[in-house]
């Protein structure tokens, strides 16, 4: 069967230059963050998001994700009901897709919130990216082009990084690319014996 490798790590952690990194490795590579994208474009999801806010978070026919996640960042309950629209229809994507992958000993699933939502419990292994809160706020500043506390505001919803290393396998610290990668490859090599 099949195993299920979760990759995770907070914002401005870099994993998804390690997802890239992986899949160029010819591991198949499962983003949720991409299909949950994908899945936010669909009708009947934008009918569903559109309720739980009192405000129209609909832009030319689709979602505004800019205005949603600045509206969910500062509200835990409505990311929460965020989350229960979005999380089941990932999990299904997610599902056919393994099914169209299950040749492989094994995939990766890179998920931000794994921890958080619980996903994890369902991994076989979990590779976790981590890098200095300061570097992450300054990745995060230079790629979204928000200010410090909108970082902060976000982070505030995950797990700290000490709280997701003692349930994870393997930690890559993405501080140098050129280490992570030599740390990444030294877990696939372990993975292949899985």
């Amino acid at each position: 069967m099949t195993k299920i490798i979760g990759l995770t790590g907070g914002i401005g952690s870099g994993k998804s230059t390690i997802a890239a990194y992986i899949a160029a490795q010819g591991i198949p590579v499962y983003i949720a963050d991409d299909e949950a994208r994908k899945i936010m474009e669909l009708p009947e999801i934008i009918h569903k998001v559109q309720e739980i806010f009192e405000v129209n978070v609909i832009e030319n026919g689709k979602l505004n994700r800019k205005k949603i996640a600045d509206l969910v960042f500062s509200a835990p309950n409505l990311l929460k009901k965020l989350n229960e629209i979005i999380h089941p229809a990932v999990d299904e994507n997610f599902s056919i897709w393994l099914k169209n992958n299950e040749k492989h000993r094994y995939i990766v699933k890179e998920v931000a919130i794994l921890f958080e939502s619980g996903g994890y419990k369902k991994c076989d292994k979990i590779i976790l990216v981590t890098a200095p809160e300061v570097v992450r706020i300054e990745r995060v500043m230079g790629r979204d082009g928000v200010i410090k506390e909108q970082v902060l505001d976000r982070m505030k919803n995950q797990w700290k990084d000490e709280d997701k290393a003692v349930l994870s396998d393997y930690i890559v610290v993405n501080t140098d690319l050129t280490a992570a990668k030599k740390d990444v490859d030294k877990i696939l090599k372990e993975l292949n014996k899985i």
